[in-house]
């Protein structure tokens, strides 16, 4: 077509639309336009509504987040970390293990691709995932995981985890295969494999003397979602913030979160004025009321396998050795006032140490709800009265008689025996009118000794075949006098012991609820709070306390032998009340080496009602884990966490920042 007949056409249907305006009203012109308009308009909104159906935000790569905790880090190393929190939460996010923990406390692999339990629980054999490097390039292998282990077991290492690992065996199969062999089935040893590996080629020139002084302590090599990248100190040495980046040759899912910052502070006061000037993005600390910061931060209440009990060490007290007290004490702590005033409410009430709720298991038959009426008439049972109307309780205690007379006594002995012996005698003057106490025995004595046998024949003398007293202070004769004679004297015992805590505002604040309550019924407490580090080092591994109030951390597959077996009465063992029953012993043992869930829950259920009834402790509750994190930050999903620095177990699912994506 040529460009002449293209210009005729387009004058023509330039022509035909001006005609086509012309003939129209103006009315009807201005109908037109809106309908076309409307037109434009509709085909507009329906594309934009498509594609808005049709796509989503989802989380984008970006952002950075920084987290305010209290304390040093010290060791960034998995075999020292679990004595310090912040080295903790470093090293959840630098390194791995064959398992780690998902956000419902459940075990999946990491590490590992696959795993096999054998031979009833004492065989557990790891498959490891293909390609897995060290952040340095460095192939991980199963000869990284053996050197782990073996770090830890060698007590020239002193690592804390020494404990769980004794008497496991380790074979090496192939670089990506490896046995653990156990002397006894135990289940729960998965969790233990949860355990983060550390790099072969980077440790094992190192002496054990060396280890805890190693620079690669602060400078870590890791094979976990996150390296470090950068620590800050003062002047004096203290670190003051450290920067962690995605580890590009992490083998899992990278997380969407590609910088994460540390703040390190020396108090609360000054984290929580942190978290109020927002230099922080998440923070944990006790605080009374957790709504304070909800217009900042999301307040995520996370449940953890733990509880807090007052342990009674019955081993040095009198008091507490009476199980009518410490059923006394179970009935008169009113649990819920404690939980409501110390932590908002925000927890649960705990009466078993298996933890029901969490685990699933049936509750206890027999549990101590709170009456004061029901716990006085146990203190009244065991003896213990307000004599003087003070409020305070006593118990008066007669000792028995003492002997006074041990040694045969006849004429001519002397000595401070036979003035005792004069003594008891003058007491009647039918059998010793002269009543002469001298010290030596003479004919008056033993004619008073002679009568004394002969008033009590039928005890001293028919025995021995004997009609008439012969003078002499025998056996027989010894007998008697002590049980008219013998010394008696009685003894104050007031109803009060000490009661041991950790120098925290939530169990101090328990500590004294729990005096207030028991001396409304008589019961006086004295209470002592230490550092954590004093309380572990002079109270708990000596066991040197009568009551002590402590909390106990279980795992996700419960198994209270450690602190419930006879056992584990003494240190390391976690047996905190020095508890001692044949019937429990063996519950527990028959329990961990179970891989049948269910028999395993009937002799968890059946160990708790043995022992509450013997109430060896006082069940307090289990606080929820509060962690306020910006509302900036989303994909935080956890219901359960077996430990505080497992919150950054789902670290890869945190995000910042979106982007809408067709679905």
């Amino acid at each position: 077509m040529t460009s002449k007949i293209k210009d005729s056409l387009k004058l023509f249907s330039l022509e035909r639309g001006k005609q086509f305006f012309k003939i129209l009203s103006k009315k009807e012109r201005v109908i037109f336009l809106a309908l076309v308009v409307l037109f434009f308009g509709s085909s507009i909104f329906l594309c934009f509504n498509f594609y808005f159906k049709h796509s989503e935000f989802r989380p984008t790569f970006g952002g950075t987040y920084t987290e305010g905790v209290i304390g040093q880090p010290r060791w960034i190393n998995p075999i020292y970390s679990p004595t310090n929190d912040v080295d903790r939460d470093l090293v959840e996010l630098i390194f791995s293990g064959l398992v780690k923990y998902n956000g419902q406390g459940e075990i999946i692999p990491d590490l590992a691709r696959e795993y096999k339990i054998k031979e009833e629980g004492r065989v557990f054999e790891f498959y490891l995932k293909e390609n897995l490097v060290w952040q340095d390039g460095q192939p991980l292998t199963t000869d990284d995981i053996i050197f782990t282990v073996k770090t830890v077991q060698n007590s020239d290492y002193k690592s804390p985890l020494r404990a769980s690992w004794l008497g496991v065996q380790t074979e090496k199969i192939s670089d990506l295969e490896i046995r653990f062999t156990l002397k006894d089935p135990y289940p729960p040893f998965l969790e233990t494999l949860s355990l983060k590996i550390l790099p072969q080629h980077i440790w094992e020139d190192v002496p054990p003397q060396r280890f805890p002084l190693a620079l690669y302590n602060l400078q870590p090599v890791g094979s976990g979602s996150y390296k470090l990248t950068e620590i800050k100190q003062d002047k004096l040495g203290y670190i003051k913030s450290l920067a962690l980046q995605t580890n590009q040759k992490y083998f899992g899912q990278k997380p969407f979160i590609p910088k994460i910052n540390f703040l390190f502070f020396d108090n609360e006061e000054n984290l929580i004025k942190a978290a109020n000037q927002e230099e922080i993005n998440g923070f944990s600390v006790f605080l009374k009321d957790p709504f304070l910061f909800e217009n900042r931060f999301v307040p995520h209440n996370i449940v953890l396998p733990r509880y807090f009990a007052i342990f009674f060490n019955s081993k040095q007290s009198k008091i507490l050795a009476d199980e009518k007290i410490r059923q006394a004490l179970n009935y008169g702590t009113d649990k819920k006032a404690i939980l409501d005033n110390v932590f908002s409410s925000l927890g649960k009430i705990v009466h078993s140490p298996i933890l029901p709720d969490v685990y699933g298991y049936s509750k206890p038959e027999k549990i101590y709800v709170f009456d004061s009426r029901k716990a006085k008439e146990l203190l009244e049972k065991a003896g213990f009265r307000d004599q003087d109307g003070d409020g305070k309780r006593e118990k008066i205690l007669t000792k028995q008689k003492a002997s006074a007379f041990k040694n045969q006594l006849k004429s001519g002995s002397q000595s401070a025996e036979v003035t005792e012996l004069q003594r008891c005698l003058a007491q009647d003057p039918q059998v010793y009118p002269e009543g002469e106490v001298i010290g030596y025995f003479g004919p008056a004595t033993k004619r008073a000794v002679i009568r004394f046998q002969e008033k009590y024949a039928q005890e001293i003398l028919e025995p021995s075949g004997l009609k008439k007293g012969t003078g002499i202070v025998g056996p027989s004769t010894r007998s008697k006098l002590n049980e008219i004679c013998g010394k008696t004297s009685e003894e104050i015992l007031p109803l009060k012991f000490s009661l041991v805590t950790v120098d925290q505002p939530p169990l101090v604040q328990t500590a004294q609820l729990l005096k207030e309550q028991w001396g409304a019924l008589g019961v006086e407490i004295e209470i002592r709070t230490v550092g954590l580090s004093q309380l572990e080092k002079d109270f708990i591994k000596k066991r040197n306390y009568e009551s002590l109030l402590f909390g106990e951390v279980l795992g996700s597959m419960p198994d209270p032998f450690p602190f419930w077996h006879s056992s584990q009465k003494n240190d390391p063992g976690l047996n905190l009340a020095l508890y001692e029953n044949k019937k429990v012993d063996k519950l527990l043992e028959e329990a961990r080496q179970s891989l049948n869930p269910e028999v395993r829950a009937q002799k968890y259920e059946q160990f708790q009602e043995i022992l509450i009834e013997d109430a060896p402790c006082v069940f307090l509750y289990s606080p929820d884990y509060l962690y306020l994190v910006s509302k900036t930050i989303k994909g935080i999903d956890m219901e359960m966490i077996v430990d505080p620095s497992k919150r950054f177990s789902t670290i890869e699912n945190w995000y910042i920042k979106t982007k809408r994506k067709w679905k």
